[in-house]
């Protein structure tokens, strides 16, 4: 009876988790909070509230519990990721905090915002939890690409088909509102919609990379293979036309054309993207009236800086105040704003914390960027790839349509910062994004289990050898 002898299984030397180092970053982020709390009440109300240790250790504890299920079900995930965001969402309660306190003043009673947003931000580290936790593998939602989609059109649809009364706010139908409740389903689209790009992309890839006519040296696709990328501008102009939503309309065309691009390397779909874009635009500009005020607007603010220009007047007035290194948290007026906890943190951040506190915000985010980008090339399925270059994408223009639109570089859209904004619907979809991108990342640091190469028997090889001579 002869045995045959199975081939050693090797094991590709581990990389660090890592674990330890995030929570020592997630213990720094909550006393950055902490701190930038006691300088705000200090400079607010002249007097230091202990209460802010008792808030720090509740944040700590918070994130503390999502560390835990990542060191539990995810070890490898990047260790960046995590607590770049905590801080994130500390300094916008931190900001959030600060406007309540104007507003307490002001009005004589007690302004809840901060307190309603810590709560948005446990309900939304549970489910970071909880995502991390039950999803073990992200190649699981490309089989649920195709629901992803009609749900996350069902979504967009919603606020466009209710009532005004249960729906619109500063002119855009975006809302779901209830008693006692209310939800932007939008924000939950992007990233469903996004699911179902990546998986209609790889599963239909020769769709995408036929091909057709050449012209001025770009590869065009067939005008039959062009359905996908001119549903993605019918939707996007929807959204505008019913739901008067700019910030989504955008962000969800630009999103799916760098996926598109990102998966068949082929500049010809950005320029046709880019084409209808301007197309749509200039439609739009005419045909909308909420679109042409939004862009003269944008165009020359001061034209009527007490009207239709004062929320871009006063925020570059707060950018101008902050300078170089800022007025000091609790020092300025970033309540002059309009929606300075909302659309506008940016610039209240701009006033106080000056053009370095900003930048070291922005760079805080690109890193984020980054290391989702680096997952993505490290990543070894072409789904997981495409999703999670995707999700780091969406969040880049985010930011570049937030900040581009309170600085005056493009019309205001109406977005909101991720993490940083005041909003229970966004740091909810923000966090569940940051769970899939976590869960990409560890699928693609783990270590692989492969063969170990067998070294032939030592008369074999002499054999071989003497052949070869």
């Amino acid at each position: 009876m002869t045995t045959q002898l199975q081939p050693p299984v090797a094991v590709t030397p581990p990389l660090p988790t890592r674990r330890n180092a995030e929570l020592l970053l997630l213990g720094f982020a909550s006393l950055i909070t902490v701190a930038a709390l006691l300088i705000v009440e200090a400079n607010q109300t002249r007097d230091l509230h202990w209460d802010a240790i008792n808030y720090g250790l509740v944040f700590l504890v918070v994130f503390g519990s999502a560390h835990m299920a990542i060191r539990r079900f995810a070890p490898y995930t990047d260790p960046l990721l995590l607590p770049i965001v905590a801080l994130l969402n500390g300094l916008g309660l931190v900001m959030i905090h600060r406007l309540d306190l104007v507003t307490n003043q002001l009005s004589g009673r007690h302004h809840p915002s901060a307190t309603q947003q810590m709560l948005w931000t446990l309900v939304g580290v549970v489910t970071f939890a909880l995502v991390v936790t039950f999803l073990k593998d992200h190649r699981q939602l490309a089989r649920y690409g195709y629901i992803c989609g009609l749900v996350g059109l069902v979504f967009l649809v919603i606020p466009a088909l209710l009532p005004a009364s249960l729906s619109e706010q500063n002119g855009a139908k975006i809302w779901i509102r209830l008693p006692g409740f209310s939800i932007q389903p939008a924000e939950f689209s992007k990233i469903l919609l996004l699911i179902f790009f990546s998986a209609v992309l790889i599963a239909k890839r020769g769709l995408f990379t036929s091909v057709g006519k050449h012209f001025m040296g770009l590869t065009l696709p067939r005008p039959r293979d062009l359905a996908p990328l001119l549903a993605a501008w019918v939707i996007s102009v929807g959204v505008m036309a019913f739901e008067k939503d700019l910030g989504t309309s955008l962000l969800l065309y630009t999103s799916f054309l760098v996926v598109v691009y990102l998966a068949t390397q082929r500049f010809s779909w950005v320029g046709i993207g880019l084409v209808l874009f301007v197309a749509g635009s200039v439609v739009a500009y005419f045909i909308f009236s909420h679109v042409r005020v939004r862009v003269q607007m944008w165009w020359d603010p001061f034209s009527d800086p007490d009207g239709s220009g004062y929320q871009i007047v006063q925020s570059l007035f707060s950018f101008a105040t902050g300078g170089i290194f800022g007025t000091g948290l609790g020092n300025g007026q970033p309540d002059t704003v309009p929606a300075a906890s909302t659309d506008f943190i940016i610039a209240a951040f701009g006033e106080e914390l000056g053009l370095v506190g900003l930048a070291s915000i922005l760079m805080l985010y690109t890193i984020v960027i980054v290391r989702g980008m680096r997952t993505a090339i490290a990543t070894r399925d072409s789904f997981g790839k495409l999703l999670a270059a995707g999700l780091a994408s969406t969040l880049a223009l985010q930011l570049f349509i937030v900040v581009g639109g309170v600085t005056q570089l493009i019309p205001l859209t109406g977005l909101t910062t991720p993490w940083m904004s005041y909003g229970g619907s966004s740091l909810l979809a923000n966090y569940v994004l940051l769970a899939i991108l976590a869960r990409i990342s560890h699928s693609a640091r783990r270590p692989l289990r492969t063969p170990a190469r067998r070294e032939p028997p030592i008369a074999t090889a002499g054999t071989e050898v003497i052949e070869k001579v």
